[in-house]
């Protein structure tokens, strides 16, 4: 996920390592300047949504569900209104009453995007076949996808509408184009070999003009996640056996283009802890962005071995990133957070859900962080206390109840 240069990032280069954003800004080209549009009451952020709108509202519902938060009736039914009658979804429609027509702008990754986010907050289901339907409509001969309608597939678009497609139930290995390939042949198509030394195992975002392939981390990380199959939300993996870059037939599988790609990331984070801005006259410049990003897609794959380092200094240097870059950059955060098996209520004194929260309307429901804070410590461990309990209760009233410890939702 993370997937890419963020719009607002891009256009202002206010702050470096902004909140990833669509693949069509992944090579750094600045847009036009934004027209001034009316933000709307149920949209996350401040900022011109022209850009990023649909993109940085479904990172916010898609992190807030990890952390039993609930998104406002009025948020949701503002990302549900930006899909058009075809299923498409566009960056930002300033009108979404109106009908869209041959000449609306849509793109795979706002599709994908609120694709996953309406699929977490659940009740919209017709929407999400909708919004499935078009992306499966406009898949590359390939296998793969462009940020555009039959523009070349590239990396990061691929990956981000593989966890559509895995989150929304379908089998991403099993949504073939005409030609029969998958979006997963379309990603081991932009692998770089082990051979390559330390950009072995990367992701390119796509082939440069003469047909080779450029190591990409951006695309690495979005690559590892679309490999998996797990949407922006990814889980904790298990630490590999061996974590070398492998060559071979396997590498072309899901599980090796997620392991060499996380192999890549790693050795990346190991030399400053933090990947650097690729942006012109950024040069040696954290980006905060896409290190989240890295370390949620280590972690997805390897576990948290070679993130406890990274993490660590992104919960010490990004906090005033996200607080300027918006919902997207605290979605980026939770979502590493999430993946490390971290709290995102205490990121080095930083409540991220609280702040991501207060960037939209008030959420419909949430958990209060004494409340995760209880929760996790039951999950933690705390069996004993709750047998105590048993043996009052029983005390109590000579009944035989004894009461078991929850399991852990997450080591």
């Amino acid at each position: 996920m993370n997937i890419r240069r963020s719009a607002a990032l891009v256009a202002a280069t206010v702050v470096i390592g902004g909140a990833a954003a669509p693949a069509a800004l992944a090579d750094g080209a600045s847009p036009s300047a934004s027209p001034k549009v009316t933000v709307p009451s149920g949209l996350y952020g401040t900022t011109d949504p022209t850009y990023d709108g649909v993109w940085r509202q479904s990172l916010a519902f898609v992190a807030q569900k990890t952390e039993g938060v609930q998104p406002a009736a009025k948020a949701v039914a503002w990302l549900a209104g930006q899909q058009c009658e075809n299923g498409g979804f566009g960056a930002f429609r300033d009108k979404p009453g109106t009908a869209c027509d041959a000449k609306t702008p849509l793109d795979s990754n706002s599709t994908a995007a609120a694709v996953q986010a309406l699929k977490a907050v659940g009740g919209r289901d017709g929407e999400v076949a909708k919004g499935v339907a078009w992306l499966k409509k406009n898949q590359n001969a390939d296998g793969g996808w462009g940020y555009n309608p039959g523009g070349a597939s590239d990396a990061n678009s691929t990956a981000v509408v593989l966890g559509a497609l895995s989150v929304s139930g379908d089998e991403p290995a099993e949504v073939r184009s005409g030609t029969g390939k998958s979006g997963l042949d379309a990603l081991a198509g932009l692998t770089l070999p082990c051979s390559e030394g330390k950009n072995g195992g990367a992701l390119a975002y796509q082939p440069d003009k003469k047909g080779k392939l450029v190591a990409n981390a951006d695309a690495t990380a979005a690559g590892v996640l679309g490999a998996l199959g797990s949407g922006f939300a990814a889980e904790k993996g298990d630490a590999p056996d061996a974590y070398t870059c492998e060559d071979g037939d396997a590498a072309k599988t899901p599980d090796g283009i997620a392991h060499n790609g996380a192999v890549y990331l790693q050795n990346q984070l190991s030399t400053h802890l933090y990947l650097k801005s690729q942006l012109a006259g950024a040069t040696d410049q954290p980006d905060y962005g896409n290190t989240a990003d890295a370390i949620t897609s280590v972690a997805a794959t390897e576990g948290i071995k070679y993130t406890k380092d990274p993490y660590a200094w992104l919960e010490k240097n990004a906090q005033d990133w996200a607080k300027g870059a918006g919902p997207a950059a605290y979605a980026q955060l939770i979502f590493a957070a999430h993946a490390t098996g971290n709290d995102p209520r205490d990121f080095g004194g930083t409540d991220l859900v609280s702040a991501l929260n207060k960037t939209g309307p008030d959420p419909a429901s949430a958990k209060s962080a004494a409340d995760s804070g209880d929760e996790k410590k039951d999950d933690g461990g705390s069996s004993v206390s709750w047998w105590i309990v048993g043996v009052m209760f029983i005390a109590a009233v000579g009944a035989g109840i004894l009461i078991s410890g929850r399991k852990k939702q997450r080591k």
